[in-house]
């Protein structure tokens, strides 16, 4: 350690010390008495929370050049770290007691002495309060576009969900304010119109629609419903026309001039204990006269030998009869119109059999689409000539007894013993269905060209038949039929 001369006074004393320092050439002096002794306590302050001195470097003696440089890093370290809380907008708090010759860095001293507790500074939602315009309305929080899409989906959802509820009773509003589609006037044309023994109102409104006498079932039977009191039907023949407003159809059918004598229709397809009815209906000819002539021997007709019944030849149309005529030459006279029509068609005598057994089944199954006839026949033929069996529910049905429907069960179609099941048994069932007309014996003779093995309506109210040569496209044809006539306003025509 370097003494220094007694005689120097201290500010020449700390020039030699700094520049020494400066040149290297000596170290750093260790402090004087009076500078490392602490300054006095405050009366408040206890000793233990007063700020130490400077300390001297290692043993008493004075810091070395890396100590001091050490001691200057520690201070610029300090010094930034009181910049950045100044940035941040963080005050600092002096240590009011360091002494002014103190080395102990900045840093240290703010350390050793945290700031007091700043119990005035307003909190951020004071701060944001009060930097805030006062007059200006808070600013609505944006909604996602995530709530938004789910907003829609709910009201879309709820919108879906109340049509279906409520589109039964709105329609059922529409169709009660909205009046029935109904023609004009007394209409144009001839038809002869039935009315059937035991057929009521509705039956009626339903039968004018099918004859193109009237425009909607709900323009006749809901006039019906206004009268009184109740209009009485009398079974027979009526002359009316074609496109009828539904008041003159009313009052055609109430006015006894209108009713023809002797005169009945035989529907396409009808069967032999429907058509003796319609007869009777029409003719001043009993019922049990009728039905007595028509087990009598076929041969004593004219029939084929095959035959058993009349079933089959006795030709749909409308007929007026002369007067007086027995039940067995009334009968006579439908039969000679089927022959009729079987020799217009070009059907030899020794193929009158088969070509009505054959129509009787294709009258059955085509429904009203005439167009399909020739095709249906096809399929039949193409079963006939690949020796599949026809598999037709109209003849399973007939079998049965049910004359008036195609539908069939299981049971019913497994039942080999029924001899017109063409489901159990090979070829044409054993006589004919119904009484063919002349587009279903035409048909018969004349098939449309086509590979078809299947067919099945799709649409029971329009007629629409999908025809098929895999069995793939035939069930999904039948998937069709089955999801139609799942629709409640569908039922009646699937019963």
């Amino acid at each position: 350690m370097t003494h220094l001369p007694p005689d120097r006074d201290d500010r020449d004393l700390a020039t030699a010390d700094w520049n020494a320092m400066l040149s290297g050439d000596a170290p750093i002096r260790a402090p004087r008495a009076a500078d490392a002794a602490p300054a006095p306590v405050p009366a408040a302050q206890t000793p233990s929370d007063a700020p130490s001195a400077p300390q001297p470097g290692p043993e008493g003696r004075p810091m070395t050049r890396r100590e001091a440089r050490e001691a200057e890093q520690r201070q610029a370290a300090a010094a930034e770290a009181a910049a950045i809380l100044a940035e941040a907008g963080e005050p600092t708090a002096p240590a009011a007691h360091a002494q002014p010759n103190s080395t102990l860095p900045l840093f240290e001293s703010i350390v050793a002495e945290p700031a007091a507790p700043e119990t005035d500074r307003p909190s951020r939602a004071e701060r944001r309060a009060v930097n805030s315009d006062p007059y200006e309305p808070e600013k609505p929080k944006r909604r996602g576009a995530w709530g938004c899409l789910v907003a829609l989906l709910i009201v879309v959802a709820l919108g879906a969900v109340a049509f279906f509820f409520l589109q039964g009773p709105i329609n059922a509003v529409i169709e009660r304010f909205t009046p029935a589609a109904d023609f004009d006037g007394a209409g144009t044309g001839e038809v002869v119109f039935m009315i059937h023994d035991g057929e009521n109102g509705s039956d009626i409104a339903t039968n004018l629609v099918d004859e193109g006498v009237t425009a909607s079932y709900d323009a006749f039977y809901d006039l019906l419903l206004e009268q009184s009191p109740e209009p009485e039907f009398h079974p027979g023949a009526y002359q009316l026309a074609e496109e009828m407003s539904a008041q003159a159809a009313l009052d055609a059918l109430q006015d006894p001039a209108n009713k023809l004598e002797n005169t009945f229709v035989i529907p396409e397809g009808t069967s032999l204990p429907d058509t003796l009815v319609a007869i009777s209906e029409g003719s001043d000819v009993p019922l049990e006269n009728l039905q007595a002539a028509s087990v009598e021997p076929p041969a004593s007709y004219g029939l084929p030998a095959e035959a058993t019944t009349l079933e089959g030849f006795l030709f749909p149309a409308t007929y007026t009869l002369e007067p007086g005529l027995d039940a067995h030459a009334v009968l006579q006279t439908l039969v000679n119109r089927q022959f009729e029509a079987l020799d217009a068609a070009g059907v030899p005598a020794d193929q009158r059999w088969r070509t009505i057994v054959l129509a009787s089944i294709v009258q059955r199954e085509a429904g009203s689409n005439l167009d399909d006839f020739p095709k249906v026949a096809r399929v039949f033929q193409n079963r006939l000539d690949q020796g599949i069996n026809l598999e037709s529910d109209a003849t399973v049905a007939y079998g049965t007894g049910n004359t008036h429907t195609v539908w069939t069960t299981d049971e019913e179609r497994a039942d080999a013993s029924n001899l017109y099941n063409t489901y159990a048994n090979p070829g044409l069932p054993i006589g004919p269905i119904g009484n063919p007309g002349d587009v279903a014996i035409n048909a018969a003779i004349h098939p449309a060209d086509g590979p078809w093995l299947f067919f099945v309506p799709v649409n029971l109210a329009t007629g629409e038949t999908v025809f098929s040569t895999t069995v793939d496209e035939h069930e999904a044809a039948v998937a069709r039929l089955q999801e139609w006539c799942a629709l409640d306003e569908n039922a009646s025509y699937c019963e």
